[in-house]
């Protein structure tokens, strides 16, 4: 996996890099699907990396999503969040493909007089799927939000750029609607703000990026070390806000990893299991097959 920039993101969707790619500003670009894929002539499909930029998509035509481990098929329209933290592979499944997206940089909305940090949104937290199938009412409803955007882009108004953030932010809160409740209000006691970090700590190491990137905190006491609590309390809290144990969630997360490794990179078993922190292949062989009856390689030829 690599990590796609802007500039490399218009060379793949054969474009040429607009001027207004500037720092000062951040970046921010609307596109129509429809007109991407007839430039492309071929059906796009996204890679799976981690990419430099926000995306947000609406997409209408038969789709597969895959994101981290999870595969989401979409038949009709779906509204698609892609955070530069998580990798995503989105497989276009037939040639009728319309709708719109638009890319940006994290500067971009920082500018915005409001303070809002991207990462602090629900939208954009770790360990969520902020992939939505949408009505035939919400495409109507978000279409419209995406052609101010581009009828926007083209405009001479002096503040232009401020009247995109706000759609743009419009959209996220949009999304942010059709996630579950209890997503939208967490609690801000103790125990919620270590299960938090301890999350945000987990997912920072992800993904791994390329065979010479290592795991390093593997372990339940790695965790409460870095967090200065004591491991019992670690595993207390996370046992009552989960349900499940530390070793568990991190287990669980390392599986995900490794399963990804194995379907999208061509990396061989020993990198992969060094990667992710085995010091030796037969432990990492191990490992894998009591977390999903599979040997590594069994999986990876499925």
């Amino acid at each position: 996996m690599e990590n796609t920039t802007l500039e490399q993101f218009y060379k793949q969707i054969a474009t040429n890099i607009p001027q207004e790619i500037a720092k000062e500003i951040g970046h921010f670009n609307v596109f129509s699907y429809k007109e991407v894929f007839a430039q492309l002539k071929v059906r796009s499909v996204m890679p799976y990396n981690k990419r430099a930029y926000y995306k947000i998509s609406l997409i209408q035509g038969k789709n597969r999503a895959e994101y981290a481990d999870k595969v989401i098929d979409i038949q009709k329209s779906a509204l698609l969040f892609a955070t530069p933290r998580v990798p995503y592979h989105w497989v276009p499944e037939d040639e009728n493909q319309t709708g719109y997206f638009c890319v940006f940089t994290d500067e971009f909305l920082i500018r915005n007089k409001s303070g809002v940090v991207l990462e602090d949104l629900p939208i954009f937290q770790p360990g969520g799927f902020p992939i939505f199938q949408v009505t035939n009412e919400q495409v109507e409803e978000l279409t419209s939000i995406f052609m101010k955007m581009n009828k926007e882009l083209s405009s001479d108004y002096v503040y232009k750029y401020d009247l995109l953030r706000n759609y743009v932010l419009e959209i996220i809160h949009y999304g942010q609607k059709l996630q579950p409740a209890g997503a939208l209000h967490p609690t801000h006691n103790a125990a919620s703000r270590v299960t938090s970090l301890f999350i945000e700590l987990l997912e920072r190491q992800f993904p791994i990026e390329s065979p010479q990137q290592r795991l390093h905190l593997r372990a339940a006491k790695d965790y409460a070390d870095r967090l200065a609590i004591h491991v019992n309390y670690l595993n207390k809290v996370l046992k009552e806000n989960t349900g499940k144990t530390t070793t568990s969630i991190i287990s669980n997360r390392i599986t995900q990893e490794a399963k990804i490794l194995l379907k999208q990179t061509d990396w061989n078993i020993s990198e992969i299991a060094y990667s992710l922190g085995f010091e030796e292949v037969a432990h990492f062989s191990n490992f894998f097959r009591k977390q999903t009856t599979f040997s590594p390689n069994s999986f990876r030829i499925q």
